[in-house]
Protein backbone atom coordinates (compact mmCIF):
# COMPACT_ATOMS: atom_id res chain seq x y z
CA UNK A 1 0.00 0.00 0.00
CA UNK A 2 1.28 3.61 -0.53
CA UNK A 3 2.32 5.78 1.87
CA UNK A 4 -1.07 8.13 2.12
CA UNK A 5 -2.66 9.69 4.75
CA UNK A 6 -6.09 8.58 6.06
CA UNK A 7 -8.16 10.00 8.82
CA UNK A 8 -10.33 7.24 10.49
CA UNK A 9 -13.52 7.27 12.96
CA UNK A 10 -13.02 4.33 15.23
CA UNK A 11 -15.95 3.16 16.54
CA UNK A 12 -17.32 -0.01 18.83
CA UNK A 13 -19.26 -2.89 18.65
CA UNK A 14 -19.53 -5.34 21.10
CA UNK A 15 -16.25 -4.14 22.29
CA UNK A 16 -14.76 -4.84 18.85
CA UNK A 17 -12.95 -1.27 17.41
CA UNK A 18 -14.05 -0.85 13.64
CA UNK A 19 -12.95 2.15 11.62
CA UNK A 20 -14.09 3.90 8.58
CA UNK A 21 -12.79 6.80 6.38
CA UNK A 22 -13.91 9.92 7.73
CA UNK A 23 -14.74 10.83 4.44
CA UNK A 24 -17.66 8.33 4.07
CA UNK A 25 -19.25 10.47 6.65
CA UNK A 26 -21.57 13.47 6.55
CA UNK A 27 -22.72 12.99 10.25
CA UNK A 28 -22.54 11.58 13.68
CA UNK A 29 -25.89 11.80 15.63
CA UNK A 30 -26.92 11.13 18.74
CA UNK A 31 -28.74 8.11 18.94
CA UNK A 32 -32.87 8.74 18.83
CA UNK A 33 -35.59 6.95 19.27
CA UNK A 34 -36.40 4.86 15.63
CA UNK A 35 -39.44 4.05 14.01
CA UNK A 36 -39.81 -0.06 13.30
CA UNK A 37 -40.86 -0.69 9.91
CA UNK A 38 -42.48 -4.09 9.44
CA UNK A 39 -41.43 -6.31 7.24
CA UNK A 40 -37.70 -5.05 6.86
CA UNK A 41 -34.88 -6.84 6.43
CA UNK A 42 -33.61 -7.95 10.32
CA UNK A 43 -30.60 -5.90 9.68
CA UNK A 44 -32.63 -2.18 9.45
CA UNK A 45 -33.51 -1.55 12.97
CA UNK A 46 -35.61 1.18 11.68
CA UNK A 47 -35.97 5.23 10.41
CA UNK A 48 -35.53 8.23 11.53
CA UNK A 49 -36.27 11.69 10.43
CA UNK A 50 -33.18 13.09 9.14
CA UNK A 51 -33.12 16.52 8.06
CA UNK A 52 -37.05 15.97 6.69
CA UNK A 53 -35.87 12.85 4.98
CA UNK A 54 -36.49 9.37 5.83
CA UNK A 55 -33.40 7.57 7.00
CA UNK A 56 -32.69 4.04 7.44
CA UNK A 57 -30.77 2.50 10.45
CA UNK A 58 -28.57 -0.69 9.95
CA UNK A 59 -28.17 -2.23 12.69
CA UNK A 60 -24.00 -3.54 12.55
CA UNK A 61 -24.18 -6.01 15.01
CA UNK A 62 -27.05 -8.02 12.89
CA UNK A 63 -25.24 -7.01 9.38
CA UNK A 64 -22.59 -8.89 10.70
CA UNK A 65 -24.37 -11.78 12.77
CA UNK A 66 -22.98 -11.00 15.96
CA UNK A 67 -24.21 -11.84 18.87
CA UNK A 68 -25.41 -8.90 20.42
CA UNK A 69 -23.07 -9.71 24.22
CA UNK A 70 -22.50 -5.98 25.16
CA UNK A 71 -25.88 -3.97 25.97
CA UNK A 72 -26.30 -0.18 24.29
CA UNK A 73 -26.11 2.18 26.40
CA UNK A 74 -28.30 4.44 24.34
CA UNK A 75 -26.10 7.42 25.92
CA UNK A 76 -23.40 6.29 23.87
CA UNK A 77 -24.88 4.60 21.10
CA UNK A 78 -24.40 6.72 18.25
CA UNK A 79 -25.53 6.56 13.86
CA UNK A 80 -23.05 7.44 11.84
CA UNK A 81 -24.76 8.51 8.63
CA UNK A 82 -23.23 7.93 5.28
CA UNK A 83 -22.04 10.67 2.90
CA UNK A 84 -23.91 9.01 -0.27
CA UNK A 85 -26.29 10.82 -2.60
CA UNK A 86 -28.24 7.99 -3.78
CA UNK A 87 -28.20 5.73 -1.11
CA UNK A 88 -28.01 7.51 2.45
CA UNK A 89 -28.40 5.04 5.58
CA UNK A 90 -27.15 5.88 8.53
CA UNK A 91 -25.24 2.77 11.09
CA UNK A 92 -26.14 2.41 15.14
CA UNK A 93 -22.33 1.68 16.75
CA UNK A 94 -22.14 1.18 20.45
CA UNK A 95 -19.83 4.04 21.19
CA UNK A 96 -17.70 6.32 19.16
CA UNK A 97 -14.13 6.12 20.27
CA UNK A 98 -11.72 8.76 18.31
CA UNK A 99 -11.07 10.09 14.66
CA UNK A 100 -7.32 9.14 14.37
CA UNK A 101 -4.37 9.88 11.52
CA UNK A 102 -3.07 6.75 10.06
CA UNK A 103 -0.70 6.03 6.94
CA UNK A 104 -2.48 3.87 4.99
CA UNK A 105 0.98 1.51 5.14
CA UNK A 106 0.40 0.00 8.38
CA UNK A 107 -3.53 -1.58 6.97
CA UNK A 108 -2.94 -4.95 6.00
CA UNK A 109 -4.69 -6.95 3.74
CA UNK A 110 -7.76 -9.13 5.59
CA UNK A 111 -6.23 -12.39 6.28
CA UNK A 112 -7.50 -15.81 4.07
CA UNK A 113 -9.05 -17.12 6.69
CA UNK A 114 -11.91 -14.20 6.40
CA UNK A 115 -12.14 -13.80 2.68
CA UNK A 116 -15.19 -14.24 1.03
CA UNK A 117 -17.86 -12.28 1.32
CA UNK A 118 -16.77 -10.05 3.98
CA UNK A 119 -13.90 -8.72 1.55
CA UNK A 120 -16.36 -6.82 0.24
CA UNK A 121 -16.65 -4.38 2.64
CA UNK A 122 -13.40 -5.04 4.72
CA UNK A 123 -10.73 -3.19 3.42
CA UNK A 124 -8.05 -4.41 6.00
CA UNK A 125 -6.65 -4.81 9.38
CA UNK A 126 -5.00 -1.88 11.05
CA UNK A 127 -2.34 -2.71 14.41
CA UNK A 128 -2.85 0.35 17.02
CA UNK A 129 -1.20 0.37 20.31
CA UNK A 130 -3.19 -2.19 22.14
CA UNK A 131 -5.83 -3.09 19.85
CA UNK A 132 -6.98 -4.43 16.28
CA UNK A 133 -9.03 -1.95 13.98
CA UNK A 134 -11.05 -3.74 11.21
CA UNK A 135 -11.02 -1.07 8.33
CA UNK A 136 -15.12 -0.71 6.77
CA UNK A 137 -15.69 0.36 3.31
CA UNK A 138 -19.27 2.03 4.36
CA UNK A 139 -19.95 2.56 0.71
CA UNK A 140 -20.26 -1.91 0.50
CA UNK A 141 -21.41 -2.69 3.28
CA UNK A 142 -24.74 -3.17 1.81
CA UNK A 143 -24.92 -4.86 -1.37
CA UNK A 144 -27.03 -3.63 -4.50
CA UNK A 145 -29.58 -5.85 -4.02
CA UNK A 146 -29.96 -4.60 -0.40
CA UNK A 147 -29.75 -0.79 -1.30
CA UNK A 148 -32.63 -1.45 -3.38
CA UNK A 149 -35.08 -2.70 -0.15
CA UNK A 150 -34.02 1.31 1.02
Amino acid sequence: MSNKEMKILIFLINDEYFGIDIMEVERILSFSPLTEIPDSPNFIEGVINYEGNILPIINLKKKFSMNNIVGSNEDETKIIVSKQDQCKYGVMVDLVSEVKDISMDIVEETPEIVKGISERYIKGLIKLEDKIVILLNLYTILTDDEKKLL
